[in-house]
């Protein structure tokens, strides 16, 4: 009796670890964004960590992260405007992004000044156009030039 005992708690304890753990579908299989930003990783080119730094009201400049997913074909950034036509932006030159690479608008500085009715702390619906024909949409965050990361980073 004291044997069976002795063997049904051991393994008790050997399978309650491997029993107990995650399972299918866990947390840890997914995208965790860490991140006050906006990202789109649903197209041929990822939009990541997208913001407009904002000095003052009204102006700001759109930075972000853009991945090219497709390994042999390059691809160009053409456009960023306002979904409500509220926001624009002032014109630039397209931005070539190299198969499988990434482009950050912030190093060096691309100053993709945008104009609108926005301030710091609002939230605008921005729609990014690459010349692929792709189309983003995305609710970005309008952060201060004032602090932290974003500091200096206002071309307006």
């Amino acid at each position: 009796m004291q044997h069976r005992l002795l063997v049904t708690a051991a393994a008790v304890v050997a399978l309650a670890a491997p029993l107990s753990s995650c399972g299918f579908d866990y947390a840890t299989d997914r995208v965790y964004n860490v991140t006050s930003a906006s990202e789109n990783r649903e197209g041929e080119v990822d939009v990541l960590s997208a913001v407009v730094v904002s000095a003052a009201a009204g102006s700001g400049t759109f930075i972000a992260s853009l991945s090219n997913n497709v390994p042999d074909k390059e691809q160009t950034f053409t456009a960023v405007a306002g979904e409500d036509a509220t926001v624009t932006a002032a014109e630039f030159e397209p931005i070539a992004i190299s198969p499988g690479g990434l482009v950050n608008l912030a190093e060096p500085a691309a100053g993709i000044v945008l104009t609108g009715e926005f301030e710091a702390g609002d939230v605008v619906p921005l729609t990014v156009d690459f010349g692929n024909g792709e189309r983003v949409s995305l609710n970005v965050p309008v952060v201060a030039d004032d602090t932290g990361y974003w500091e200096g980073m206002d071309a307006s």
